[in-house]
């Protein structure tokens, strides 16, 4: 443990000594990200001006949702940038000397390519939850805090098995598969409430490809408890079991993989 930390330690000064050679770089990524969340917020605050409900829900209990939904993404979106991985480290093979290193080789990936940019995004989820939580005036548990980094871990790990997972899939095929982008416009639909959706689709999101357990899921669990307290519990077991799928469907293709002519 005390190696890997070291070496984060280390990845995370070959990365601020980078950003500041390129500073603006940095703040454009930053500020590019604030104004997509500010967008999709914006989007949210235009339907309720046309009604006072998305189903059973209210605006700042779906804005509270929409804030929890960035916590995990802005987590997940900083230490899994694994979007050119096929590109990259299967066609020009860099998975090569991933793989002549004695550290993991999915920890190192996830280091070179880690964009802590991307926690400003989370920052924003907590500053939408915090307002959110103000106006609806809920109450809070001693034990609510740890119950929400549990949460936030288990989204982490929903986002981190599947995009893991599907990634893994460039070991036995040098064709991208293009289902990233699929995912990721799929994933968006956890920022929702699970509820206005036809029963096929929410069970894809609910069991498939869980991604109501990254937003609407744990969400839940603060502003409804009575009815999905228990069920938003479920989502740290949910994580851990698909981040247990997709690293060893990733270990499967390491050791199948025989190098960039292979």
């Amino acid at each position: 443990m005390l190696f890997y930390a070291g070496l984060i330690g280390d990845y995370l000064k070959n990365y601020m000594k980078t950003r500041l050679t390129y500073r603006s770089d940095f703040w454009i990524e930053v500020v590019s990200d604030l104004l997509f969340n500010g967008l999709n917020l914006f989007f949210i605050l235009i339907v309720f001006q046309h009604t006072s409900r998305i189903d059973i829900w209210n605006e700042h209990q779906v804005l509270f949702i929409y804030g929890y939904f960035l916590v995990p993404y802005g987590l997940f979106t900083t230490f899994f940038n694994l979007w050119n991985f096929t590109e990259r480290y299967i066609v020009k093979g860099e998975m090569d000397r991933v793989l002549t290193r004695p550290a993991y080789n999915l920890v190192q990936l996830m280091l070179e390519n880690m964009d802590p940019s991307s926690l400003f995004s989370a920052l924003t989820g907590l500053v939408i939850m915090g307002y959110s939580w103000s106006q609806l005036g809920l109450g809070l548990e001693w034990y609510d805090p740890l119950v929400f980094v549990l949460l936030v871990l288990g989204s982490m790990g929903i986002y981190g098995g599947i995009y893991i997972f599907f990634t893994s899939l460039s070991f036995f095929s040098d064709a991208p598969t293009g289902i990233l982008p699929l995912l990721w416009n799929l994933q968006n639909y956890g920022r929702y409430p699970m509820t206005i959706y036809n029963r096929l689709l929410g069970f894809v999101l609910t069991w498939l490809l869980p991604f109501g357990f990254v937003g609407f899921y744990p969400a839940a669990y603060f502003l409804d408890r009575a009815n999905w307290g228990t069920f938003a519990l479920l989502t740290p077991a949910v994580g851990l079991l698909f981040l247990t799928i997709g690293v060893s469907v990733w270990n499967f293709g390491v050791k199948r993989y025989r190098g960039a002519g292979s």
